[in-house]
């Protein structure tokens, strides 16, 4: 499982104007494969009188599916740019879809391969991207008592808190990336002098902290 991932900040449109065609890239995360190709549908159907509606992305923390298409360009010079591009940004769990209108000028292999792949990397530019950190999701028990000043002694130092339960005794379900699982265990003691417990449960994706 990979340590981390780079995705897209937030979902946008870039705009360039290359020999008077329009190329409007619109990028957005997606989770999984459907999410992608609901994204390319929905970007479909807002332009249906555009020349071509190219798309390319990119799901899984490894990249393990890639799919790209030319929606008629010549072969090569859309869809396989703009997933290199992609891929050569590390950016994962991500769809682009381009969207030409013609303007009357032929660009050539060479100038559509620029031309798609460069509008991609000016739309990550644009929107920005984010570092998704691997976590060890945990859950610390402890007693009522100490619960608060422990939640904020976990938000202070950083700590990515999830869920706070108050029942019979509290749960605090935390992520932790792998590395500090045992220094955290020490603190932990430490801090509610050896009266809380930790749980550590399965892995998920957080926001890294810089």
């Amino acid at each position: 499982m990979q340590e981390q991932y780079r995705t897209v900040a937030r979902a946008g449109v870039h705009e360039s104007e290359i020999n008077r065609s329009r190329f409007l890239c619109s990028l957005a995360p997606a989770a999984t494969e459907q999410e992608a190709q609901d994204f390319i549908a929905r970007v479909r159907k807002e332009h249906p009188t555009a020349t071509h509606n190219c798309f390319a992305y990119v799901i899984g923390a490894d990249a393990s599916v890639q799919k790209a298409s030319d929606d008629g360009e010549p072969g090569g010079t859309a869809g396989t740019p703009m997933l290199q591009m992609l891929t050569r940004r590390e950016v994962r769990y991500a769809v682009a879809v381009v969207t030409r209108y013609y303007g009357g000028v032929k660009l050539g292999a060479g100038g559509l391969i620029r031309a798609y792949g460069g509008v991609v990397g000016e739309a990550l530019d644009a929107l920005g991207t984010i570092t998704r950190q691997r976590f060890r999701l945990a859950t610390v028990h402890v007693d009522h008592q100490r619960a608060g000043k422990l939640e904020n002694d976990l938000r202070a130092t950083g700590r990515d808190v999830r869920e706070v339960r108050y029942a019979e005794a509290v749960t605090i379900e935390i992520g932790l990336p792998d590395a500090d699982v045992e220094v955290f265990t020490a603190w932990l003691a430490d801090a509610t002098a050896g009266t809380a417990t930790l749980e550590l449960g399965g892995e998920a994706y957080g926001d890294a902290t810089a």
